[in-house]
C-alpha cells in the first residue's frame, strides 16, 4: 500500500473505531499530520484525560503510551511499535531506584514523567521539562528531594533555583550525546542564530543556549522571537512544527553526524505510518497493565496535574 493509501485508511479506520491519534513532537512528520493532538509530554499527559473515545493510539514511546492507559484504565490503549522505548527510562530500573530511595527515607521522591509506571509508582510527584521548575519552586525550600530519572534536568533545576535535590544518574542518549564542541562548530558557522536547547541536555550545553525549555517552550520563543535562524538542540522532530508556524526562519540542528542535520531518537522514530496502519486495524500492541500499578501511578501523575493548574501551567 502506498502511502497516500495507508493515510486514508487510517483515517477510515480512526473514524469506524471511533479512535484518536496522540503524537509527540519527534514523531515523523506523516504521523504529526495524521495527529488528532500533537504536544510535549505535560500537554499530551493533560490532553489524554479529557478525550471522548473509545481508542487511544499512542505515537511515542512506551512510557507516554503507560501513561495514557494510567489516566485512562477503561480505555484501549495502543502504540504501534510496542519496543518504542525510552533510554532514559530505560536508565532506571525500578529495584535499582527502589534500593535508592530507602538511602533517603526522609526525602520526598520528584519523578520525570520519562520513566517506567514502576518508577513512577515509587514517587511522590511526576514532573515535565516544562514544568519542572515551577513544581519545585512551589515546594517548601527545607523540603528534600531526590529527582529521578534524568541528571541532566534536575542538575539543570537545581542550578536555575538554587535547590540540592539528589539526583538519579540516568540520561537520554539523544541530548546527552550532545557537546560544547558541537554547539560552538555550530556558533562559528552560524554567529547570527540563537541556540535553543532543552533541558535533557547536559548543563555545560545548557549554558551556551541563548533558551532552555522544554520542546513546547522551545517552540513558543521561536513563534515569538524576531531571529530568523535558530539552532536547536533536540530531537529532530520538532523542527516540522517550528517550520509550520514559522515559514520564514531557517533552524539547524545540532547533529554529531556532520553529514546530517539530524539528531533523531531510534525508539521514537519505530512509530511508521504502515504499524499506526496495522496497530489500527488489529488493535494491537495495546498496553495492558496491573490495575494496582495503575493506582499507585496514577497519584503522583494526577498531583502533578492539579499542581500545574493551581499554578497556571495548564
Amino acid at each position: 500500500m502506498d502511502t497516500v493509501g495507508l493515510i486514508e485508511n487510517i483515517k477510515k479506520l480512526k473514524k469506524e473505531k471511533n479512535a484518536i491519534i496522540l503524537g509527540h513532537y519527534y514523531q515523523i512528520e506523516e504521523i504529526q499530520q495524521l495527529s488528532d493532538y500533537i504536544g510535549d509530554s505535560l500537554a499530551l499527559a493533560e490532553y489524554s484525560r479529557k478525550v471522548d473515545c473509545d481508542i487511544i493510539v499512542f505515537c511515542g514511546v512506551h512510557f507516554m503510551a503507560e501513561t495514557a492507559k494510567i489516566l485512562n484504565p477503561n480505555k484501549k490503549v495502543l502504540l504501534p511499535d510496542v519496543t518504542a522505548g525510552c533510554s532514559l527510562a530505560d536508565s532506571c530500573p525500578a529495584d535499582a531506584f527502589s534500593k535508592f530511595k530507602a538511602q533517603y527515607p526522609d526525602h520526598m521522591v520528584i519523578s520525570y514523567i520519562n520513566c517506567s509506571a514502576e518508577i513512577k509508582a515509587l514517587s511522590d510527584l511526576i514532573c515535565t521539562s516544562g514544568n519542572a521548575e515551577k513544581l519545585v519552586r512551589s515546594l517548601p525550600q527545607d523540603q528534600k528531594i531526590i529527582f529521578a530519572p534524568d541528571r541532566n534536568l534536575g542538575g539543570y533545576i537545581n542550578r536555575i533555583t538554587g535547590r540540592n535535590m539528589i539526583l538519579w544518574d540516568g540520561a537520554c542518549e539523544v541530548h546527552d550525546a550532545l557537546t560544547t564542541d558541537t554547539i560552538l562548530r555550530y556558533r562559528t558557522q552560524y554567529p547570527t542564530a540563537k541556540v535553543i536547547a532543552h533541558p535533557e541536555c547536559n548543563d555545560e550545553v545548557l549554558k551556551l543556549a541563548d533558551f532552555a525549555g522544554s520542546t513546547n517552550a522551545m517552540l513558543k520563543y521561536v513563534n515569538n522571537s524576531d531571529i530568523k535562524q535558530f539552532i536547536v538542540a533536540t530531537e529532530t522532530g520538532i523542527v516540522y512544527q517550528m517550520q509550520k508556524e514559522n515559514p520564514g526562519k531557517e533552524f539547524i540542528i545540532v547533529s554529531n553526524n556532520e553529514k546530517c542535520n539530524c539528531n533523531d531518537c531510534k525508539h521514537m522514530k519505530k512509530n511508521t505510518l504502515e504499524n499506526l496502519y496495522s496497530c489500527l486495524l488489529n488493535e494491537q500492541p495495546e498496553i495492558i497493565m496491573d490495575s494496582a500499578l495503575i493506582e499507585k501511578a496514577k497519584a503522583p501523575i494526577v498531583r502533578m496535574l492539579e499542581m500545574s493548574k493551581t499554578l497556571n501551567l495548564i
